[in-house]
């Protein structure tokens, strides 16, 4: 894991925490005023040493700021960047940069959903998933499964996009595949 990514996670974990996470809130429906740590006590009906103790955190960890004159403000953007590193860390993400109008069918480096079976956009999916798998070789339908299901949960639907489409060939019992297609440099 990068470390952009290692930062994004305990960015992530951090906030896991009820508490931590309702005192970002907090700061963050303040918005640019921000609030100070009575106020803040205020809000989460918590004793200022412990408002102050969180607060401190959030800072330390750079989710927010704090300022000489004790006011504490949300860091704009924080968690879009969070997700967005850990986004660039997943399996099919190097791929998913390759195709970009692709981007729309996946969610943090999952597909959600197939784009229409004869749209050019299919055309490119399979050939972006084709990359993905790698067939060398003959290999097994669980080999196969493997392949797919760090970018996928329907693990099926894509094999089969991907038989389809010719991308891979598949024997009459359906338990091996292997390359049907050879891969050119993507553009």
């Amino acid at each position: 894991m990068s470390v952009e990514a290692a930062h994004a996670s305990g960015l992530l974990m951090l906030l896991s925490h009820p508490v931590r996470l309702r005192a970002f809130a907090e700061l963050a429906r303040h918005g640019k005023d921000g609030a100070t740590i009575f106020e803040m006590s205020i809000h989460l009906d918590l004793p200022e040493s412990e408002v102050g103790e969180l607060l401190g955190r959030l800072v330390g960890a750079g989710v927010a700021t704090g300022t000489g004159n004790g006011i504490y403000r949300a860091r704009d953007g924080v968690l879009r960047e969070a997700a967005q590193a850990l986004d660039r860390v997943q399996p099919i993400g190097t791929l998913l940069a390759e195709y970009p109008q692709l981007k729309s069918y996946f969610s943090h480096g999952r597909l959600v959903s197939l784009p229409p079976t004869l749209s050019e956009r299919a055309k490119q999916m399979a050939e972006m998933f084709a990359r993905f798998v790698a067939a060398d070789g003959v290999l097994t339908e669980a080999e196969i499964n493997a392949r797919i299901a760090p970018a996928a949960d329907d693990v099926a639907a894509v094999r089969r996009m991907l038989v389809e489409s010719g991308w891979l060939e598949r024997d009459r019992a359906g338990t091996s595949y292997g390359s049907a297609r050879t891969l050119t440099p993507a553009s």
